[in-house]
């Protein structure tokens, strides 16, 4: 689709192109970016680094059926998804989702329900390095609870 931009990918994205991309129809009166970045402390420990893994087949579509649902439930131009993965140190930028419409409240509710099902739905597999050792990143009840609120 045109108007759908999925990218999973390794290397570094850049905000610039996907905000031109995003906002380059006249009709566009609203357009919203969301980037997320690795932290350097999560449950109260030091994180040096983040492993992301995931199952390409299965990643790409479970990522359109969440900008698929955006795109439903409201009016949307344009979606872009770009999720990050391999290594990935602290500060790095993980993940960017941006929408366009004519109106901004549609740009800002799809964009929090995309960044809401992506933690949730979204088939990645997180590892942290931390100051402890290595670990694997379960769901929080937080980001179920977000998600949740869209039902």
């Amino acid at each position: 689709m045109n108007d759908i931009q999925i990218s999973v990918q390794e290397q570094t994205f850049d905000q610039n192109a996907v905000y031109r991309w995003l906002s380059e129809e006249n009709s566009v009166g609203a357009t919203v970016m969301f980037v997320g970045k690795v932290r350097d402390m999560n449950l109260g420990d030091e994180v040096s680094s983040l492993y992301l893994e995931h199952y390409p087949a299965m990643t790409h579509k479970a990522l359109m059926d969440i900008a698929q649902q955006a795109k439903a439930r409201w009016d949307l131009q344009k979606i872009s998804i770009i999720h990050r993965v391999g290594e990935l140190n602290t500060g790095d930028e993980i993940v960017l989702v941006g929408t366009a419409s004519a109106h901004r409240g549609d740009a800002y509710h799809a964009n929090e329900f995309i960044m809401d099902y992506l933690k949730t739905q979204a088939p990645f597999w997180k590892k942290e390095q931390t100051e402890k050792g290595e670990r694997w990143i379960e769901g929080r009840d937080s980001d179920y609870a977000a998600a949740d609120k869209w039902k």
